[in-house]
């Protein structure tokens, strides 16, 4: 149905989009018994802290740079299968050295599989460093020095991720304050496990420019506005949503009621597998579940592209895309 349209994508976990036949082919190669968190192709949990734990054995069949090249590689291929010209991919250097890899090595290999994928398709890819949030402050600090220090030009992007329950936004702010005077393009993730308080917490703290999911801001009519206010760009992923039992069903989840309220909103699929979802999906659920238009969605796609963390001739040569 939408499958012409042109699309982008602003919030993709790059271990959370590892298709489960790629994480079999893998967890064979190191004989890795799948069955606590893999049945009938299917990924297995049940809550936010299964799905978490989940996500960490599904990444654990990626070891090498290599792993990292052709795990990148197949994600953005099937992205260019569907008419996708950018995406942005969230890494954690700090799994690179949990598995032993290194941060250097880990992001060496995504960026291989980006120079692949570009080679065979055009489609353009930039990453965005991500602390995760359950390890501590000083964890996701070091994420915003590690980001900082970049020489790599696909790193364009920092952002926070993982429990939102954990601490609060107050500890956390100063490594988004490093990340901003490096010149970095600032996100985080908020309102989507925690309510409307964690969205305007990050705006008060962090001052980001985006906002990974934020849907929850739907339950303060002054937050919403003050959204549109500032401009700020919800990265939406509808299909994450309602798997996560955020909201119970697409007819109750607000993308369409925050668009109509002037908030600026993206659509994206966030861990695809994981939630039985894909961009294509999303972009199709923008047709049908939200009922908007083909200029609608259009227009959804140009928002992502001027939000995203990218240098202006690329993203000009984009939007002339479009």
């Amino acid at each position: 149905m939408t499958l012409h349209l042109k699309k982008a994508e602003l919030h993709c976990h790059l271990e959370g989009a590892a298709p489960p036949a790629l994480v079999l082919e893998q967890a064979a190669r190191y004989g890795v018994d799948t069955s606590r968190f893999l049945k009938d192709g299917s990924y297995v949990w049940k809550d936010f802290a299964e799905f978490i734990a989940c996500y960490d054995e599904v990444a654990g069949v990626f070891r090498t740079e290599e792993d990292y090249a052709l795990l990148t590689e197949t994600y953005l291929a099937e992205l260019s299968a569907i008419n996708t010209i950018y995406s942005e991919l969230f890494v954690s250097p700090d799994h690179g050295d949990r598995i032993g890899l290194g941060a250097d090595n880990y992001i060496a290999g995504v960026c291989e599989g980006i120079r692949r994928a570009k080679a065979a398709s055009g489609i353009e890819c930039r990453l965005v460093v991500v602390g995760e949030r359950h390890f501590g402050p000083d964890r996701v600090i070091a994420a915003a020095r590690y980001a900082a220090r970049r020489d790599n030009p696909l790193i364009t992007g920092f952002n926070m991720a993982g429990e939102e329950r954990m601490g609060r936004v107050a500890d956390y702010a100063a490594a988004f304050d490093i990340a901003r005077d490096a010149g970095l393009g600032i996100t985080i993730h908020a309102g989507e496990v925690c309510g409307a308080f964690s969205v305007a917490d990050a705006l008060d703290l962090v001052r980001p420019s985006r906002i990974g999911h934020g849907v929850r801001a739907i339950e303060d009519s002054a937050l919403v506005d003050r959204l549109a206010s500032l401009g700020t760009v919800l990265e939406v992923c509808p299909g994450s949503n309602v798997a996560l039992n955020v909201f119970p069903d697409f007819e109750s989840h607000p993308l369409r009621r925050l668009k109509e309220a002037g908030v600026k909103v993206t659509i994206s699929s966030d861990d695809p597998p994981f939630f039985h979802t894909s961009l294509k999906r999303e972009y199709e659920l923008a047709a049908t579940a939200f009922r908007f238009s083909e200029q609608e969605i259009n227009a959804l796609t140009r928002t992502a592209l001027q939000a995203a963390f990218v240098d202006e001739p690329t993203r000009a040569r984009l939007l002339a895309m479009i």
